[in-house]
């Protein structure tokens, strides 16, 4: 039988910090005017559950699924802008 002792070495080998490395945070960083979109468009559609709809209201959700368009728009252009290295 092997001592758990032995093992432990391999299992623990790289202690995580808990923190995230530097590439994470710039993808947030990159990724945040959508992830701020997102979210005032789930503020929207939470703000909508409780009443009817009138025509301001509609607007404002669709103004807001716009903005969510764009921004996922604007990501995916500077990844591809990223992969071509930088020429389009």
């Amino acid at each position: 039988m092997k001592s758990i002792a032995a093992l432990q070495a391999v299992v623990t080998a790289t202690p995580f910090d808990g923190e995230p490395s530097d590439a994470e945070l710039d993808a947030i960083e990159q990724e945040m005017p959508l992830i701020e979109a997102e979210r005032d468009l789930l503020d929207v559609e939470i703000w909508m559950l409780d009443r009817p709809a009138s025509a301001l209201d509609e607007r404002r959700i669709r103004r807001a699924r716009n903005r969510v368009m764009a921004a996922r728009r604007d990501l995916t252009n500077r990844a591809g802008q990223a992969q071509a290295g930088g020429v389009a």
